[in-house]
């Protein structure tokens, strides 16, 4: 029978790295008229989600600070919630920038994002060779 040290070793040993930043999960699914991007910001406040806009890229930056309070309460024997900042970027080039739509609501951030209308081909013009 393994000593009651080495099982509480095992139980509380060195798991994979949980201080390196993870990107948050995110789905996009195309609606035929709008993509709608969904991504899971869970624990965040509204006031700490920010959405840019550079170019034909959409960046989505998230943060979260520390409780304070949680940390007077007692040592940490194990700490694997991510407390600082997520981000990440799409390519936006096919969508109707104007009219981009965002809402968090339990811990998901929903972000419409209309598509650009489609432009008529362009007429071919026959040149006269002289």
């Amino acid at each position: 029978f393994p000593d009651t040290g080495s099982l509480f070793r095992d139980f509380f040993r060195d798991w994979p790295d949980t201080n390196k930043v993870s990107l948050f999960k995110t789905d996009v699914t195309d609606e035929s008229d709008k993509y709608v991007l969904e991504a899971e910001l869970p624990g965040m406040d509204k006031e700490n989600i920010k959405i840019d806009l550079d170019g034909d890229y959409l960046t989505i930056k998230a943060e979260r600070s520390s409780d304070e309070k949680t940390e007077e309460k007692g040592k940490f024997i194990r700490r694997e919630r991510y407390y600082g900042s997520y981000q990440r970027s799409f390519d936006v080039s096919g969508v109707d920038v104007e009219n981009i739509n965002a809402e968090y609501k339990d811990g998901i951030l929903k972000v419409e994002l209309p598509k650009k209308a489609l432009e008529p081909p362009k007429e071919i013009k026959a040149i006269e060779v002289k």
